[in-house]
Formats: structure tokens, sequence, C-alpha cells
């Protein structure tokens, strides 16, 4: 038994050997990657779709859709959420073009607007409705005309004018960091574009968007020419059917 005590005490000091080098080798932790949760994902952009006139569709982040004044063919396929309508005139509210809608779907006209003569601010879950004065003799009257901004859940700001001429309330509107604005300027029923140019000043959005720029009637909803030729700063052309990522 004694011949094999060395080789077990060999044994022996080669293991503890191997044990404290182990135990001298740095420990490298890795760390798994946090997962992507609803929380931390980005959120969509909100998208609107010019339809031509006066006619828009925007979709929320929330995917929720809002029409304003419908009127201009397109695609009104997406069902409502909510409805804006600047005023009666029968090219700001064909509400047969919008093929469905929503079950809890809300339609807002200048009457709900301009509730008890005085302009109204509509908060919804996805988006906050404000109105605003819009009107112009002879053609429009302020009491039964509005226009809008809309406040969108991810803060974005979207005016539309209406039809309309300059308001007093316009040159209040450059503390309200508007960042898409929409002038009409057809010049027959409303202002033409010098005038909504300087509208376009006095509110100061960081878009300025002609629309509703010629009269309408027929088969034209849009005069892309004009359009280019808008003499506003921070000038945005958006043509019918054209879709863009609001930020």
């Amino acid at each position: 038994m004694n011949r094999f005590l060395p080789i077990l005490l060999l044994l022996a000091a080669l293991l503890a050997a191997c044990g404290k080098a182990e135990s001298a080798l740095p420990v490298i932790e890795t760390e798994e990657p946090p997962m992507e949760t609803a929380s931390t994902a980005q959120a969509p952009a909100s998208r609107l779709l010019y339809l031509g006139h006066a006619s828009l569709r925007i979709v929320t982040p929330e995917g929720k859709v809002i029409y304003i004044d419908p009127f201009a063919p397109g695609d009104y396929s997406l069902p409502a959420d909510l409805i804006l309508v600047t005023h009666d005139h029968f090219d700001h509210c064909v509400y047969d073009r919008i093929e469905s809608r929503a079950a809890d779907c809300r339609v807002i006209t200048q009457v709900e607007a301009l509730s008890g003569g005085v302009h109204q601010t509509i908060t919804l879950p996805f988006v906050t409705v404000q109105a605003v004065e819009a009107g112009n003799n002879p053609n429009h009257d302020v009491k039964s005309c509005v226009g809008y901004v809309l406040t969108l859940s991810d803060g974005v700001k979207v005016y539309v004018s209406g039809d309309t001429s300059e308001t007093a309330q316009m040159a209040d509107m450059a503390s309200w960091n508007i960042d898409y604005a929409f002038f009409c300027c057809d010049g027959v029923y409303n202002m033409d574009d010098n005038e909504a140019a300087r509208c376009a000043e006095l509110v100061g959005a960081k878009h300025s968007i002609p629309y509703h720029n010629i009269a309408a009637g027929g088969d034209v909803y849009f005069d892309a020419e004009k359009a280019a030729q808008f003499p506003a700063k921070n000038l945005l052309v958006i043509h019918p059917g054209e879709e863009i990522e609001l930020h």
C-alpha cells in the first residue's frame, strides 16, 4: 500500500492546483437584451391622406380614423371613428362617401362645434378637437362655419381652415405650435393665394399647405400648378391620393 502513497499524494496535489486555477479565472456575466414590450416599442406615426378639395383622412397612432369634410372622391374604405365637418355647403359634407363607421363613431359638425354660439373644444381619447373662427362675407357666415385644430395623441397638431378669409384669431394661433396647417385659397368663394399666404405667416405652422384651391364643380378637385406657386413660407404641397406621415 505504501508504494501507491506517492502517486495518491501527487494526484491530490494536481487536483488542488486545478481547483485554484479555476477559481482564479474571471467570471464573465452576460446580460440578456431587454425584451421589447408594448410600452417600449415605438408607436406608429399618424398618417394623413389628402383626398382632394377640402377632404382629408387622418389615421392616429392608435389606428383611429378621422375624416374631415368628406366630398372629393377617394379612399373612404377605412371605418370612421370620427367625422368632422366645417360647414354645410355641398362640397364639405357628402357623408355617403364614407363607406363604413365604427359602432361608436362620432360626427361633429359646425352645429356641435359652435354650441351656444361659442367655439367648443371636444376631447376624445385619441384627439382633442378645437373649433376656431372661420368665415367671410358674403359666402360663409361666421356663425355657421368653423375651422378645426386637431391635437393628436402623439402631440401632432393639424389646423384645417375650412372656408374662410383672415380671422382675428389667427394672430393668436402662432403660439399654439401647429405642425401642419391647411389653407383654403380658391380666390372665388374664399381668400386668394396672397391672402392665404398672409394667414399662413400669422399662424406660423411648421408646414403651410394649400388646399381647396379651386372652386368646387366638375371633376377637378385640385390645381397642382397653382399649389406649387403658393407664396407661403414652409410650403408643403400634398396631391390628392398622397399620404404622408405626420411628425
